[in-house]
C-alpha cells in the first residue's frame, strides 16, 4: 500500500479573517465559507448577514492593533482586506511584517486608488488610454482654468471634476455647464466637503460611451482577468441623480466581448502591471478598471484596488471554482500555476435597496422584515451591506443596506428574480433603481445566454 505522508494533504483547517462590513464581505465570506479547505471564517467588524454565514468580530476595519492581536491569539491562515481605506493605509503591510499572510495589495500599490492624481499620471506616463486632465491644488487655480478655457457662462462645459482622495465613491462630479462646474470646484477644494480628499483636485474632459468595470487577479506577474460587469453609479432610473457607491451590478455584460476583454487586457491591465511593477510598486490583489467604451476604444476612468461592490456580489454568485485557490496563489505568488477559474455560464443581476435620503443624509435604525421570503425564492442571494442585528432583528445601519442578487438563464430571468425577491422585503424609506441590468436587454436578445 503506498504511504501518504501528512505534509501532502490539504490542510482542511484553516482560518480566514474578512476585513470590512459591506455588501462585498458578505458576498467574500459567503464564497469562502464554502470552500472544502476552511474550517472557519470571521468577518471584522461584519453585518447581520455575515453573522448569518461566518463569525462576527466586533474590531472595526480600520483598528489595525486589535485585529493583528486577534489574528495571532487565533491563528488565522489569511486575512482577506475588502475596504480601500486600510488597503491605503497600509493594513497588507503591517501583517505581512508580524508574518500574517494577507491578500490585497501594499500601501504603495494601493496609491492606485488612493491618489487619482498618482492614476492618472501613472496612465499618462505608461501610455494607456485616459481622458486628458489638469491637475489643481486649489479651487481658485480650478476655477481660473475653467474660465480661461470656457469664457462664455452659457458655454456648454463637458468636463469632470474629482478629488483626489479616497471619498467613498463620491468625490467625482459630472459637469455640463460653466456654471455646474465652478460650482463642483468649490463643493471639491474650496467647501471641502469630502475633507482632505479634496486638497488635490483634477479636471478631466467627459467621455461619452457606455461604462463597464473589469476586474482582474493579479500576483504582480500572472493576471487573470473576470468576467466583465457593469455597474450603475448614478442614483436614480435612467443614470439620472448624484452619483453613488453603486446602486446595483450584472455580468456578464454584451457591452465587453472576447475580442473587447482581450484588448483592454492588453492595453490597459498589462501595462498598468508592468508600470507599477517598473515603479517599485508591485501589485498583488484584484485590479478593478473602471471603464468608459468610447468610439475611440475603452479608456480608463479610474482604478480601484480590491473587490468592486456591488459587482462582487454577481461575479461571486457566478463562480464555481473555489476562491481560496486564487486568493491563496495571489499571496504566494504563484498564479501561473492555478486552473482559469470556472464559472456559471447564466448571468447574474444585483440590486441595491437603499435607505431613504441616499446618498445624502438618512435614517438609521428601521426594522427589516421579509428577508427570509426573499430567501426562499430560487437562484437568489441576499447580500447585506448596511444592516446590523439588534436583540435578534435586522435594522437599517447604511446607505445601501441590502445587495439582492439572482442568477438567471438569461440576463432578463436574473432581473425578474431579483426584482421578486426585492418586492418581500420592506422597511420605512426603503428604495431601489428599477432598471438595473436594462443596459444589457439593449444590446442583446433577452433570452440569449451570454457566450
Amino acid at each position: 500500500m503506498k504511504q501518504v505522508l501528512m505534509e501532502n494533504l490539504p490542510n482542511t483547517e484553516k482560518k480566514v479573517l474578512i476585513v470590512g462590513n459591506g455588501g462585498r464581505e458578505h458576498a467574500l465570506a459567503w464564497k469562502i465559507a464554502q470552500s472544502p479547505q476552511v474550517k472557519t471564517v470571521y468577518v471584522a467588524p461584519g453585518n447581520a448577514g455575515t453573522a448569518i454565514d461566518a463569525i462576527n468580530v466586533p474590531i472595526a476595519s480600520n483598528n489595525k492593533a486589535e485585529i493583528i492581536q486577534f489574528c495571532q491569539q487565533q491563528a488565522i491562515d489569511l486575512v482577506v482586506i475588502g475596504p480601500e481605506d486600510p488597503l491605503v493605509e497600509g493594513m497588507v503591510d503591517d501583517l505581512k511584517a508580524v508574518k500574517i499572510r494577507a491578500f490585497g495589495p501594499s500601501a504603495a500599490a494601493a496609491e492606485l486608488e488612493g491618489s487619482k492624481v498618482f492614476c492618472k499620471d501613472l496612465l499618462r506616463n505608461a501610455n494607456i488610454p485616459t481622458a486628458d486632465y489638469q491637475t489643481f491644488r486649489s479651487a481658485d487655480e480650478a476655477s481660473r482654468f475653467i474660465k480661461d478655457r470656457y469664457p462664455e457662462s452659457g458655454q456648454e462645459v463637458p468636463v469632470v471634476i474629482k478629488a483626489d482622495g479616497l471619498a467613498a465613491g463620491k468625490g467625482v462630479i459630472v459637469c455640463s455647464t460653466r456654471g455646474e462646474a465652478l460650482d463642483a470646484i468649490h463643493r471639491v477644494a474650496g467647501a471641502k466637503e469630502f475633507g482632505q480628499a479634496g486638497d488635490r483636485l483634477i479636471v478631466e474632459e467627459r467621455l461619452t460611451g457606455p461604462e463597464a468595470s473589469i476586474l482582474a487577479i493579479t500576483d504582480g506577474s500572472t493576471i487573470i482577468p473576470l468576467p466583465a460587469a457593469q455597474d450603475h453609479k448614478p442614483a436614480f432610473d435612467g443614470d439620472q441623480g448624484p452619483n453613488t457607491g453603486g446602486m446595483g451590478a450584472y455580468s456578464p455584460t454584451p457591452m465587453v466581448d472576447e475580442e473587447m476583454l482581450a484588448k483592454v487586457e492588453r492595453d490597459i491591465l498589462v501595462p498598468v502591471v508592468h508600470a507599477m511593477k517598473r515603479a517599485r510598486r508591485p501589485f498583488r490583489g484584484v485590479l478593478y478598471a473602471g471603464l468608459m467604451l468610447t468610439a475611440a476604444g475603452p479608456k480608463v476612468l479610474e482604478f480601484n484596488v480590491r473587490f468592486g461592490d456591488p459587482e462582487c456580489q454577481p461575479l461571486l454568485m457566478r463562480l464555481q471554482t473555489d476562491l481560496m485557490d486564487l486568493l491563496e496563489a495571489v499571496v504566494d505568488g504563484r498564479l501561473n500555476e492555478v486552473e482559469p477559474p470556472r464559472w456559471d455560464p447564466r448571468p447574474s443581476v444585483c440590486v441595491v435597496m437603499a435607505s431613504e435620503g441616499y446618498p445624502d443624509a438618512y435614517a438609521k435604525g428601521r426594522v427589516v422584515s421579509g428577508l427570509e421570503r426573499a430567501a426562499e425564492i430560487s437562484d437568489v442571494k441576499v447580500f447585506h451591506a448596511g444592516t446590523q442585528l439588534v436583540e435578534g432583528t435586522v435594522q437599517t445601519d447604511g446607505g445601501r443596506v441590502l445587495g439582492v442578487t439572482a442568477v438567471g438563464n438569461s440576463i432578463s430571468a436574473a432581473k425578474l428574480q431579483a426584482y421578486r425577491a426585492v418586492k418581500e422585503i420592506r422597511w420605512p424609506g426603503a428604495w431601489c433603481r428599477k432598471d438595473i441590468s436594462d443596459k444589457a436587454l439593449l444590446r442583446a436578445p433577452p433570452d440569449s445566454l451570454p457566450e
